[in-house]
C-alpha cells in the first residue's frame, strides 16, 4: 500500500495573503487623506519603537502595481486589504474624498484583471481622528458613521468586490485599544474598553445591514475574529476557572453575541456594574447573519490563576519545551484544537455562517538578505507546513473552512513594534523599497499550483 506525498486541500480551496492599510500604504497625508487615529499615536513619544511611523511603510500606495505583479507571481486567489477610512472620509463623516476611492477602484480593478479575488476590508483599527476626537467606539453614534461609510464604499465598489468584511479583529480594537493601551487611540479603561466591544460589534450589524441594502445578493459578509485556544495550566479548580473567563472575555464575548445573539453570562457577571446596558434590540443587529467567519490564529494562551492579575485574575504563562517566535509560542496543535473546539461548540449556533476562512496565520521570525539576493527564512517556511498540515487535519474532521490567507504578503509596519518585526512572504528593504519575495513565498507559491501540501519536511 502507498500513501501520497501529498495532502490534498478541497477543490476550488482560496489561498490567499492579507494586509492592512495603515501598515502598508504610507502617503499619510497626500490626495486629501485625513488623519486616523494611528497618525497621531505614532507621534506620541514612547508609543512606538524606535519612534517609528506608517508615513511611508512600504510605500503601498505609489508601488501598488508592482505589488499587484507579485501576487501573480506567487499564484494567490485572493487578497485580503483594509481600507483607510480617511482616505476615503477624511474625517469619518461628511465629504468623501474622490481621490481616495478611485486609489482603491484601481486597486480592485487592478486585481481583478490579474485574476486574483479581491477581499475588501472596511475597518483594520485606523478610526477617523475626528472621529475619536467625538468620543471614537466609546460612543455610539460611531457605530452610525460606521455605517454611512460602508455604504459609500458599497456603492462604488459593490459592483466589482464579492466578499467584504467589517471589522479586523473587535477584541484588539477594544483591549489593546482602550484597556493596555498599547495601540492607538492609548486609553486605559476598563469600562471604555467594555463599551469600545459592544460599539465595535454595534457596528459590524450596522454595517452588515448597510452593505446588504445596496450590495447584489451574491455578495459575501462577514468578520475576522482573532481567537485562542485556551489551556488551563494545571487541573486545579482554580487554574481551570481562570482559563474559562480568559476564554470568555478573549473568544466567547465576540463569538457568542455574533453567533448566537447574547453575551456570555459568567462574563457579564464577572464585569457586573462595568459592561455597558445594552439598547432593546441591540444583540439582534449584532447577530446579524453573516456569509462567512474569518478566524485569525497565531498562538495559544496557558493560564494560571493570580489574584493579582486584574481584571480576569489570570496570568499567561509560557512553556517551555516548544519553539518561539519574537512575539509568542509557536503552537501548530492549537490550530487544530480550536477550530475543531469551535466546529463542536458553534456550528449549531442560530447564526452561525457555513463557510470559514482561516484569514491571518503567521510569524515574526528574524530574516534578511544573502550574499546572492535570497531571503532563506526556513522558519517561516517550517511554521507554514506544520500550521496547514494543522488545517488539513481539520478540515479532514470536518471543520468548514474554505481558505487560508497569510499573513502578512508583505513586510509591514508592525504597529507598537515598528519595523523590527517581519511577517512577510515577501521582503522589504526599508531604506530602498525594493520587494524580494523570499524562500517562504516560493515555497507558499507551490502550496498554491498544487493546492496540496508535501507531506516531508
Amino acid at each position: 500500500m502507498t500513501t501520497s506525498r501529498f495532502l490534498r486541500f478541497p477543490a476550488g480551496f482560496t489561498w490567499g495573503a492579507t494586509t492592512s492599510a495603515y501598515q502598508i500604504e504610507g502617503a499619510w497625508n497626500e490626495d486629501g487623506k485625513g488623519l486616523s487615529i494611528w497618525d497621531a499615536f505614532v507621534r506620541q513619544p514612547g508609543r512606538i519603537e524606535r519612534g517609528e511611523t506608517g508615513n511611508v511603510a512600504a510605500d503601498h500606495y505609489h508601488r501598488w502595481p508592482q505589488d499587484l505583479a507579485l501576487m501573480s507571481e506567487l499564484g494567490l486567489g485572493a487578497y485580503c486589504f483594509s481600507i483607510a477610512w480617511t482616505r476615503v472620509q477624511p474625517d469619518g463623516y461628511g465629504k468623501v474624498n474622490p481621490a481616495g476611492l478611485d486609489f482603491y477602484q484601481r486597486l480592485v480593478d487592478g486585481l481583478l484583471e490579474r485574476g486574483i479575488q479581491p477581499w475588501l476590508m472596511l475597518y483594520h483599527w485606523d478610526l477617523p481622528l475626528a472621529l475619536q476626537e467625538r468620543g471614537g467606539w466609546a460612543e455610539r453614534d460611531t457605530t452610525f458613521r460606521f455605517a454611512d461609510y460602508a455604504q459609500i464604499i458599497a456603492r462604488h465598489l459593490g459592483d466589482r468586490v464579492r466578499y467584504w468584511v467589517t471589522h479586523n479583529e473587535p477584541a484588539v480594537i477594544a483591549f489593546l485599544g482602550h484597556f493596555t493601551g498599547e495601540h492607538a487611540p492609548g486609553i486605559q479603561d476598563p469600562v471604555i474598553a467594555l463599551r469600545a466591544v459592544h460599539h465595535v460589534l454595534l457596528s459590524h450589524g450596522y454595517g452588515v445591514q448597510a452593505l446588504r441594502a445596496i450590495l447584489p445578493a451574491s455578495a459575501q459578509l462577514g468578520i475576522i475574529l482573532n481567537l485562542y485556544p485556551v489551556y488551563p495550566a494545571s487541573s486545579s479548580p482554580e487554574d481551570q476557572q481562570a482559563a474559562q473567563l480568559f476564554d470568555g472575555v478573549q473568544n466567547r464575548l465576540f463569538l457568542d453575541a455574533l453567533l448566537r445573539g447574547q453575551y456570555p453570562l459568567d462574563v457579564l457577571q464577572h464585569f457586573t456594574g462595568l459592561f455597558p446596558e445594552a439598547h432593546d434590540g441591540d444583540l439582534e443587529i449584532i447577530s446579524e447573519p453573516m456569509d462567512f467567519l474569518g478566524i485569525n490564529y497565531y498562538t495559544r494562551a496557558v493560564v494560571r490563576y493570580d489574584p493579582k492579575s486584574l481584571p480576569l485574575q489570570a496570568e499567561l504563562l509560557f512553556p517551555e519545551g516548544n519553539e518561539y517566535s519574537q512575539m509568542w509560542e509557536i503552537y501548530p496543535q492549537g490550530l487544530y484544537d480550536l477550530l475543531t473546539r469551535l466546529h463542536l461548540d458553534y456550528r449549531d449556533a442560530p447564526f452561525c455562517p457555513l463557510d470559514w476562512y482561516i484569514t491571518e496565520n503567521g510569524v515574526p521570525v528574524p530574516d534578511g538578505v544573502d550574499f546572492d539576493g535570497r531571503v532563506r527564512d526556513e522558519r517561516r517556511i517550517r511554521f507554514l507546513r506544520r500550521h496547514l498540515k494543522a488545517l488539513h487535519r481539520a478540515i479532514q474532521a470536518g471543520v468548514p473552512i474554505r481558505g487560508y490567507f497569510h499573513w502578512s504578503l508583505m513586510d509591514n509596519f508592525e504597529w507598537a513594534y515598528g519595523y523590527r518585526m517581519r511577517f512577510g512572504l515577501i521582503y522589504v528593504d526599508w531604506e530602498t523599497q525594493q520587494r524580494i519575495i523570499k524562500d517562504s513565498g516560493r515555497f507558499y507559491a507551490e502550496v498554491i499550483r498544487r493546492n496540496a501540501l508535501e507531506t516531508a519536511e
